[in-house]
């Protein structure tokens, strides 16, 4: 990574951020303010982008807004450090779409595994889907670019996204740069620990989700935590202590994979000296789900008993939340601004 970075995250307000949030992006987001290669750091509430398909629903984006900023700034995200705005405020947001929209087929757009996915989730068909949530991929373009942002910590399932900001970029760039670029390329930022970059859901989807209720959110006490692992899918074939069970796909050892470290064997489980002994001991058979079951939730209650401790206390100062939220948004009208004129100069849109 060289110098004089720049980094850019968002998440849709449409509810509260959950632990796949946290291993997909947020703990990266947080271990990027230590790296002195980023200059500059923002992260976006993206309310227009869950507009989308929540037309029907704006209060649910409304209400939601200050709650993503709770969470942002309860997993360590700090206002010193790191810019937050509301993409509905910034001008730019709402040109620069339009510019780069001429610059992307149709048949580009539908090839895009993770709008594909997305509407596969939602059970949009191509007649049926908003055109504002099938160009997605073009309004996170405009995202990225408009703060000049060169790298993008996502989990693996919005690689397709940042390569077609890369294509939209070189495109414009080779259309109008005349040799110079315009725009930046951006690189994305996988996590490291997490499979895939991506959590599966409490109930062993592919994917966790607000809307299949499989989550365990940043917000959830230690009694709730509790009460989701209990609930968690594992092997359905382990159906007795003594039988072989599986670990590979088993989504208490996928959350282990994630989240549980040596210290944390030393502390809950002293038996094992770390993950690889449980699993191997798991898959002999000899093992409950209980016992494992266990272990994870003093894992995940060690892990964010300090993230909902500092939710707490955000959320009595929501007036201070708005403020930051207020103070990044105006500083990022004004960088935004300067990108949308180099956009508009090297096209050749007319001035008066």
């Amino acid at each position: 990574m060289i110098k004089n970075e720049v980094s850019l995250t968002g998440d849709r307000p449409t509810g509260a951020l959950h632990y796949g949030h946290y291993v997909g992006s947020l703990k990266s987001r947080v271990a990027l303010q230590n790296n002195d290669s980023i200059t500059a750091r923002y992260v976006m509430i993206a309310d227009l982008q869950a507009l989308t398909d929540n037309a029907d629903n704006p209060q649910k984006i409304t209400e939601n807004i200050l709650n993503v900023m709770c969470d942002y700034l309860a997993v360590g995200l700090s206002p010193d450090k790191t810019t937050f705005f509301l993409q509905s405020h910034i001008p730019a947001l709402s040109e620069l779409p339009m510019y780069y929209s001429n610059l992307v087929t149709v048949a580009r757009l539908q090839r895009n595994p993770t709008v594909k996915a997305e509407m596969q989730s939602k059970s949009m068909t191509s007649s049926s889907v908003p055109v504002g949530f099938f160009t997605y991929p073009i309004s996170q373009a405009a995202d990225i670019t408009c703060v000049g942002a060169t790298v993008v910590p996502v989990g693996e399932d919005q690689l397709p996204m940042i390569e077609q900001t890369r294509e939209i970029v070189h495109t414009f760039n080779r259309l109008y740069g005349k040799g110079k670029n315009i725009l930046m390329e951006p690189v994305a930022i996988l996590p490291e620990k997490a499979l895939n970059g991506r959590l599966v859901g409490t109930d062993g989807k592919t994917k966790m989700s607000k809307s299949l209720n499989n989550c365990i959110y940043l917000k959830d006490t230690a009694d709730i935590i509790c009460s989701k692992v209990k609930g968690m899918f594992t092997d359905p074939n382990h159906l007795r202590i003594n039988d072989p069970g599986n670990t590979e796909n088993n989504p208490v050892f996928i959350y282990l994979r994630s989240f549980c470290t040596d210290e944390h064997f030393q502390m809950f489980c002293p038996v094992y000296q770390n993950l690889a002994e449980m699993e191997a001991h798991y898959r002999k058979g000899g093992l409950g789900d209980g016992t494992v079951k266990k272990f994870l939730t003093d894992v995940l209650i060690a892990e964010f008993e300090p993230i909902y401790t500092r939710r707490l206390q955000w959320e009595q100062h929501l007036n201070d939340v708005k403020d930051i939220l207020y103070k990044g948004t105006n500083e990022t009208i004004e960088v935004t601004s300067k990108t949308l004129e180099a956009v508009r100069s090297a096209i050749g849109i007319m001035k008066f």
